[in-house]
């Protein structure tokens, strides 16, 4: 049995892993790339999943960095089954179209600029509706803890990874050459305790581990004291008369986030009179997802609801459907609390409350879900002064707020007595989904607390498992990037600017408006210099 890593691998997003065994080829998960131009540049070239030729997929949650290549894969030839829980099924269908209609208008977009400059308008979106829509007719829905059977000699069964709605830790039976083989796949283990979500399933037995590491490296604040701070951030803005701008993820994290205010109204910590924005249309759809599937939510939420108390509902909250409806929140000037996606800031109505607030002393943007490196998200979150929006810089006044205890990954400690469970003698573990620093500070742990071995793969890395629990390398990951050389290109600048330096009493000659011109050019390259400053 072979194992490809085509994703998720020293990274959080664009998670799947290609399995060949002697019967099938499938993979678990199928995640959009997400970052730098660099990462998302993976998107492009499927070559390595050869999507003709791909029998099933086993989709762990429906979030975009797990399912968002799914419509790549039918636009490519992929016509076999996709298997999901219930929920993820549902959520696919709103999470994919709004992923391709995003695709469409940036390559929209794209084109009008390219047309403006005189250029070629050539710029096509990863892929468009009509491959989203054709993905829907191929998922096959199964509950927690039901075995099924995707193809000959190979069985899977969901269990409840406490992640988001519908998510799941999926245990893989392989037959192979008369013995079977035991891989589980973490998915995203959710936080223990969080609102909404049951607490993850525990697995007590594999052959092999392949477990997500996200905050391998720290742990989250308490709930309770999310909560304050959450709190503090809404006092600081009411006070000064602004908005409480929060980037959330449509699906789980927005969820959470109403039900927080809703128990900060009961405690009276969030202003009656202070209105609560929920922009994002993607999200007004899960949410009445996440109604739909009540029975997949915790004891805690279920009794709430019985006893008529919904608690993704405020008495104070507008849902934001129409682009004009979204326009009109930054025309007020009243304090608000405005939720809108997406949650890493890199797409969606999310940008456009960032540009009307982040400058402002007296706001606060509130970060409750984790930030890929290179994701305008992150370089906030990493202290930036200005960041590039829509083409605009924008000045950074607003306080910021990281409130990790809100995120539905489990942190180190969780993640560790999760681990906790399993029979764990000769297992091989594999971290994935995770930034490298944060997988190999969790790899140490695992190795003296339980004294298992730990790999962390890498990106194109292939393996073959082996019986007794071993593996062996069969393609060695992708040779590391050549690192551009900066120093010749700085010398050139610096040679066209002394070059540039010695005709200034030659630009003083020329008429008005082309020294106008030309002073326009001057400020765009400053521009441009104090953002290479910002990225030191």
């Amino acid at each position: 049995m072979k194992i490809k890593f085509l994703g998720a691998a020293r990274t959080v997003t664009g998670s799947c892993f290609v399995i060949e065994t002697d019967k099938a080829r499938f993979a678990i998960d199928c995640g959009m790339h997400q970052g730098s131009d660099q990462i998302e540049k993976r998107n492009m070239d499927i070559t390595p999943y050869d999507p003709a030729h791909i029998d099933f997929f086993i989709i762990t949650h429906a979030h975009i960095d797990h399912s968002g290549l799914l419509p790549r894969m039918t636009q490519k030839g992929f016509k076999g089954s996709i298997y999901a829980t219930e929920p993820t099924g549902d959520l696919l269908n709103i999470l994919l179209l709004d992923s391709a209609h995003i695709q469409e208008v940036e390559a929209a977009g794209k084109n009008k600029r390219l047309l403006r400059t005189g250029m070629k308008a050539d710029a096509v979106p990863l892929y468009a509706t009509k491959d989203a829509e054709a993905v829907m007719p191929l998922v096959k829905t199964r509950k927690y803890d039901e075995v099924f059977s995707p193809a000959p000699g190979i069985s899977a069964r969901f269990q409840d990874a406490g992640h988001i709605l519908g998510a799941a830790i999926v245990e893989l039976f392989v037959e192979e050459s008369g013995e079977t083989l035991k891989l589980v796949f973490s998915g995203d283990i959710g936080r223990p305790n969080q609102l909404l979500m049951k607490d993850p399933s525990s697995v007590h037995q594999a052959d092999y581990l392949f477990m997500e590491s996200t905050y391998g490296n720290r742990n989250h604040k308490g709930e309770l004291e999310s909560l304050d701070e959450l709190a503090e951030a809404i006092s600081y803005s009411y006070s000064n008369g602004e908005k409480v701008v929060i980037p959330a993820f449509a699906v789980e994290r927005t969820q959470e986030i109403l039900y927080s205010l809703h128990l900060l109204l009961r405690g009276g910590k969030l202003p009656k009179d202070m209105p609560v924005y929920l922009d994002s249309p993607l999200a007004i759809k899960a949410t009445e997802i996440f109604r739909h599937h009540k029975s997949y939510l915790d004891s805690e939420t279920q009794i709430l609801i019985k006893a008529g108390e919904d608690p993704l509902l405020l008495p104070n909250l507008k849902m934001s459907t129409s682009t004009a409806d979204s326009i009109r929140i930054n025309e007020t000037r009243e304090p608000a609390i405005v939720i809108s996606a997406s949650g890493m800031c890199n797409a969606g109505r999310i940008k456009h409350h960032l540009r009307h607030n982040l400058w402002r002393p007296g706001a606060s943007i509130v970060f409750v879900g984790f930030q890929a490196e290179g994701t305008p998200g992150r370089k906030i979150v990493d202290g930036a002064k200005k960041i590039r929006i829509n083409n605009e810089d924008i000045a950074i006044a607003a306080k910021v707020f990281t409130i990790n205890g809100f995120s539905a990954h489990a942190g180190q400690d969780q993640l560790l007595n999760w681990l906790k469970n399993f029979q764990t003698g000769g297992m091989q573990v594999f971290l994935v989904h995770g930034e490298f620093s944060a997988q190999e500070h969790l790899a140490s742990l695992i190795r003296d607390k339980f004294g298992l071995s730990v790999t962390i793969p890498e990106y194109l890395e292939e393996i073959r498992l082996k019986p007794g629990r071993h593996f062996e390398a069969i393609k060695a990951p992708v040779a590391a990037e050549v690192q551009t050389n900066l120093s010749p290109l700085l010398a050139d600048l610096k040679t066209k600017l002394d070059d540039v330096s010695g005709k200034m009493e030659k630009f003083q000659s020329l008429s008005s408006s082309q020294q106008a011109e030309i002073a326009d050019l001057f400020r765009q390259a400053t521009l441009n210099i104090d953002r290479i400053k910002n990225r030191s």
